[in-house]
């Protein structure tokens, strides 16, 4: 893929040249010692193998098949539950805003905002993300050609904000099945911003469940690998100890116990990609 900005979210550099960086995290905040006790599980990894790591979690999941679906602790609990990641372990956040008055407070605590995939188009949230200073990380709509992204790149360039990064995370095809065409991250790499490619999403079968988001995790890890080789900066995975018992997305998460297996092989992937070679 051709050159794009590189940023730094707290240590971590994305984009350019820079090493792979990973987000990962559980899909929503299910309880504060859940959310530590996996935070805890990261950092030491990431220490231990010197991973680019953003640690990833949401206070709210607004998007959610059902009325009746967890969705989180909300703004406030949230919030103060990812301040005490950042607190103990000093790891760079990102979390998901759903409504332009989140912005402000999110962007307090944490080092990224992210925008949902099916509010990518929403221009009030885009502008009050930018807004913000902070990097945001917009997630292509499931409805969006990878190059219709560039009017999204555009609400955010307009209200004076070039940290951006832009995530895959599979197209709509057909009633609940997504499909991941990884022509996206050339694509939209040509706008000039780092891509990520959001592998545990990418899985997911939309309302698949009836009143929740099934999915195929199986095929997360195969795709990853194959992001990583079309070029992709970053690679977003949700994880959880257990993912079976996980109030989100407990179909297509990576159960932690697999993470530092799969790292290793993305980030030899990444090296070979990029004429890295390692002692």
């Amino acid at each position: 893929m051709g050159m794009t900005k590189q940023l730094r979210i707290g240590g971590v550099p994305i984009g350019g040249r820079s090493p792979l960086a990973l987000i990962a995290g559980p899909c929503v905040i299910e309880s504060r010692k859940g959310c530590l006790g996996l935070a805890a599980r990261l950092a030491a990894f990431a220490e231990a193998e010197e991973v680019p790591l953003i640690f990833k979690a949401s206070f709210d999941k607004a998007n959610r098949s059902s009325g009746t679906s967890y969705r989180g602790p909300g703004l406030e609990a949230g919030l103060e539950i990812l301040a005490e990641v950042k607190a103990r372990h000093g790891l760079p956040l990102l979390t998901d805003i759903h409504l332009p008055e989140q912005a402000a407070p999110a962007a307090a605590v944490v080092d990224v905002l992210q925008i949902p995939a099916f509010l990518c188009r929403q221009t009030d949230l885009v502008v009050a993300a930018a807004e913000t200073g902070k990097v945001v990380n917009v997630e292509k709509a499931q409805f969006l050609a990878p190059w219709d992204m560039k009017q999204v790149v555009a609400k955010a360039e307009q209200a004076g904000n070039r940290k951006l990064i832009l995530t895959e995370r599979g197209s709509s095809f057909g009633y609940n099945n997504l499909v991941a065409d990884l022509r996206s991250l050339p694509a939209m790499a040509e706008l000039g911003y780092p891509v990520v490619f959001d592998a545990t999403h990418s899985v997911q079968r939309p309302g698949g469940g009836g009143d929740f988001t099934a999915g195929d995790g199986k095929w997360a890890p195969g795709l990853a690998r194959a992001a990583v080789a079309m070029g992709c900066h970053g690679v977003f995975l949700e994880t959880h100890v257990n993912p079976k018992r996980a109030l989100s997305d407990r179909e297509n998460a990576i159960p932690f116990a697999r993470l530092p297996g799969l790292w290793r092989q993305l980030r030899a992937i990444h090296d070979l990609v990029h004429g890295r070679v390692r002692p």
